[in-house]
């Protein structure tokens, strides 16, 4: 490589334009606000702002909105894709992600409008098809939910 050339660093963030390149998920299931401190094929945190205007709080719960475990468990599985599309520099390439299998999920403390939370993942397994990830949901510095989760990325052959 000449003195000249340079490989591209990693991304060790994605802000809202590169998370959208990446997944597919939109309003009001994109569900990730930024990721940071990326470490390609090893971990990132994922950051959802919590706001009392999202869709589901008026139906869970009307006069004490909180929100759904699934839905950390979904926003712990949208960090663990955008950290994969960096790792394999896929964005813009229609990267597709699927659930697999939840293991181990334990909802611990509840997820509220204010909140800032924070999605740690670590890769567990890496490459080809099939990956498999360590989520936990934190606010703060308390543990609000904790999974271990396998999924399908795929790419379209056009992709």
């Amino acid at each position: 490589m000449a003195a000249t050339e340079r490989t591209p660093a990693p991304h060790t963030e994605a802000d809202l334009a590169l998370i959208k390149r990446i997944i597919p998920h939109r309003y009001p299931f994109l569900l990730v606000d930024k990721v940071r401190d990326i470490v390609p094929g090893t971990s990132a945190v994922g950051i959802k702002n919590v706001t009392a205007n999202e869709p589901h709080f008026p139906g869970h719960f009307p006069n004490a909105p909180i929100m759904p475990g699934v839905l950390v468990v979904e926003a712990m599985a949208q960090t663990a894709a955008v950290l994969v599309g960096v790792t394999l520099d896929v964005a813009d390439r229609n990267l597709l992600t699927y659930f697999m299998a939840i293991d181990n999920c334990k909802f611990r403390s509840m997820v509220v409008p204010g909140d800032v939370l924070e999605l740690h993942i670590d890769i567990t397994r890496a490459g080809g098809r099939i990956w498999r990830f360590r989520g936990r949901g934190m606010v703060g510095d308390k543990l609000c939910a904790e999974a271990d989760f396998t999924a399908m990325m795929d790419l379209p052959a056009n992709g």
